[in-house]
């Protein structure tokens, strides 16, 4: 009767999570399908922690003190740390998270083979040390790249690359295959096991390592992908189905999300993977010398221009979560919709250093989406823009993506902002973007640059529309 109950309480979360996912996919029923899925995942674990029965003992789980001393001190660490973080760590912690998703399948993997080799009366199934094995590679790779993305996210881990490190990658990985292939026919051989585990983490380290911050949105979706396979390993491993759902669904999401990323850089995974776009390059032009000569504009000149425009599209980057400026400039958005003027938002894919960091930085200031446009619309509404404000973006507007083939980003999709009649760029300095290279666009004729802090310019920009 109990195995039926918990058979229900699997069925209804799994519901849960697919309904979250699809929720999840507009804004206006995100919060909502968070919820749900919570919910959902909440029952989940209750049903397991007092309802199953293992099948060869027959006994319920009655270490309940331990259970929930884990879950008290992780759902404190976690509620703490996901109310003080700041929008511009965001990107850090999901990072850091999905890292805690990869290590918990490897830890499966580890228990669940000593665990095999304990019962030397039972005969190992090579099927479930395949699963054990697929299980410990996959989520020691997402752990320490996730550790390393962290890491290069924050500012602690700088880009390395070197002469045949690309080589030495696919060594270390195919020697983890080898005899993790090995292993499987001979499962007799522990140790291997943990010869496996710390060639998988060297993987994941050299892996992330020589990719540079422009290509993190990407990396991160591929790393949330390869997680959620390893939580799947572990829904077979132990015929869980609310856990396999999850894994899943969180891999398939992963991988479609990342395929949409290559896309819309224009590049293969491949590419993205061994050809360390957006790190340390030395092709970085020598700035305004070899360009020509940047102009800028006035506060009071920004306020009259922005005031008198018909349409103003606003370009936000990650200098906008920098300057956690998201309300502010909601706020210069309110007061030039009072004055008659339209204003909407260009939003590239890869803008910021996660997948949609722009959309849930605007969401927090209480942005309406249908103001928010995806590149395609954007790049069609340009040409019409009287006024296009860019916030803190650099790479996703720079031309050199489609006229200089020397350019590392060559071929990159970006926002036509050129197109619009004038171009207003604010920025803290001229100093390149994230990926290393200088933007010929800040020495167009129609661009002026605005410098300083985002939010402050922007405060004061707001006081100046008003007067005038």
């Amino acid at each position: 009767m109990t195995q039926d109950i918990l058979t229900i309480c699997y069925l209804i979360a799994s519901i849960t999570f697919i309904l979250g996912l699809k929720m999840l996919s507009n804004p206006a029923s995100a919060r909502k399908g968070n919820s749900v899925a919570a919910l959902g995942m909440s029952i989940a674990i209750l049903g397991t922690i007092f309802l199953y029965k293992n099948d060869e003992t027959g006994e319920y789980l009655n270490n309940y003190a331990w259970i929930f001393g884990g879950l008290i001190i992780g759902g404190i660490i976690g509620t703490l740390a996901a109310k003080k973080v700041q929008m511009t760590a965001m990107p850090e912690m999901v990072s850091l998270f999905n890292g805690m998703g990869g290590a918990c399948a490897a830890l499966i993997s580890l228990v669940e083979f000593n665990h095999l080799a304990a019962e030397t009366t039972v005969v190992i199934s090579h099927s479930k040390v395949l699963i054990i094995v697929v299980g410990l590679i996959i989520g020691s790779v997402s752990f320490a790249g996730s550790m390393i993305a962290w890491g290069k996210l924050n500012g602690r881990v700088k880009d390395l690359s070197f002469k045949g490190q690309n080589i030495l990658n696919l060594l270390v990985l195919a020697l983890a295959l080898v005899l993790g292939a090995y292993l499987v026919m001979q499962p007799h051989h522990s140790l291997l096991l943990y010869v496996i585990l710390l060639l998988s983490l060297l993987y994941g380290i050299f892996f992330v390592l020589p990719i540079g911050g422009a290509d993190m949105p990407v990396v991160i979706s591929l790393l949330n992908s390869f997680t959620g396979v390893a939580a799947a390993c572990g829904g077979f491993l132990y015929n869980n189905k609310v856990m396999l759902t999850g894994g899943i669904l969180v891999g398939a999401a992963g991988t479609l999300l990342t395929i949409l990323m290559c896309k819309a850089m224009n590049r293969s995974l491949k590419n993205v993977l061994i050809g360390s776009f957006g790190g340390n390059n030395t092709a970085v032009s020598s700035g305004a010398t070899s360009q020509g000569h940047y102009k800028e504009i006035s506060l009071s000149d920004t306020a009259m221009v922005m005031s008198y425009a018909s349409k103003v599209m606003i370009v936000p980057g990650y200098g906008l979560a920098v300057a956690q400026a998201q309300h502010s400039c909601h706020e210069l958005e309110k007061i030039l919709t009072e004055k008659g003027v339209e204003v909407r938002y260009a939003i590239h894919p890869v803008a910021g250093r996660m997948p949609g960091h722009m959309n849930v930085l605007l969401a927090e200031a209480d942005v309406n989406y249908e103001k928010l446009l995806e590149m395609e619309q954007a790049n069609e509404e340009f040409s019409t823009t009287d006024v296009v404000l860019i916030l803190g973006a650099n790479d996703v507007v720079n031309p050199a993506a489609k006229t200089d083939p020397a350019s590392p980003i060559y071929g990159m999709p970006i926002l036509d902002v050129e197109l619009a009649k004038t171009v207003i760029v604010n920025k803290r300095s001229m100093k390149p973007g994230y990926a290393g290279i200088e933007n010929e666009l800040f020495f167009k004729p129609k661009t002026s640059m605005l410098f300083g802090d985002a939010k402050k310019v922007l405060q004061d920009l707001c006081a100046e529309i008003k007067n005038t």
